[in-house]
């Protein structure tokens, strides 16, 4: 059987091919003003690299933010479902999945089946999103690979508290010109990130295996920050970006 999904996120959109239930192709695009364009070239991209056409694609599913104006797929699955059912295949202990897009940050508890037994969006302002870090990179005036690495390299503890992007911009200024280093500030907006995300995950419930996925997963300096503050070990798949478009196709296969 090959299925596809495709994940039409606010800043980039994934498509991804499996075929019995392995992945065999994967693609992205940067969404930009047109997500039914974007979708279009990801399914287009992903079909080229598995060496298939859609006649040989059993089911397509979307996900996504995107999802209700990308019409021409079977069928669509939500974001928080997308995401539990690719993480606990990638990552088959996961417990709780940390979804860090670029404007909102889901986190999700599995039940032991994979099934979702509760979970929570933090969307205010996009603080603990990707676009929040973006912003703080910039005011740092690095880039947020760079940001990360900075971080590990702190030598003091900084807190910061805002969670407005604009607060928390000016909030860095001023530490930038009270002559702090960039690995402390760096640091400082990377545990408040973190402690935003523990109070989420609180109300979900704390447990053991943790697996962050979406682009800021790739951020070592933020990721060992929640390492800290969870006391726990945070799993970060090589495709995190990927990983609700297989969460897709994994429906589509359970649906079929």
């Amino acid at each position: 059987m090959i299925t596809a999904g495709i994940d039409c996120g606010s800043q980039n959109t994934k498509g991804v091919i499996l075929k019995d239930g392995k992945l065999v192709a994967m693609a992205l695009l940067p969404t930009e003003f047109d997500a039914d364009l974007a979708a279009q070239g990801v399914y287009e991209q992903s079909m080229s690299k598995a060496g298939i056409t859609k006649a040989d694609v059993d089911r397509l599913v979307i996900t996504g933010v995107g999802r209700e104006i990308v019409k021409w797929g079977d069928t669509e699955i939500n974001e928080v479902g997308a995401a539990a059912r690719g993480a606990r295949f990638v990552i088959p202990d996961t417990e709780i999945v940390i979804d860090m897009g670029a404007d909102s940050c889901r986190v999700i508890r599995l039940n032991e089946d994979g099934s979702v037994m509760k979970y929570e969006v933090n969307d205010k302002c996009a603080s603990g999103a990707g676009t929040f870090l973006e912003a703080m990179a910039r005011a740092l005036q690095v880039t947020t690979e760079q940001m990360g690495e900075f971080s590990l390299r702190h030598t003091k503890e900084l807190a910061t508290n805002a969670q407005c992007v604009v607060f928390a911009e000016s909030e860095v200024i001023s530490l930038i010109h009270a002559k702090e280093t960039r690995e402390d500030i760096a640091y400082g907006v990377h545990m408040g990130i973190a402690n935003r995300i523990a109070s989420m995950i609180r109300r979900v419930g704390l447990t053991d295996h943790f697996t962050m996925i979406g682009g800021p997963a790739f951020n070592k300096g933020l990721v060992s920050c929640m390492s800290k503050v969870f006391g726990r070990e945070i799993k970060t798949p090589d495709n995190n970006q990927f990983i609700s478009a297989i969460g897709a196709a994994l429906f589509a296969a359970e649906n079929q």
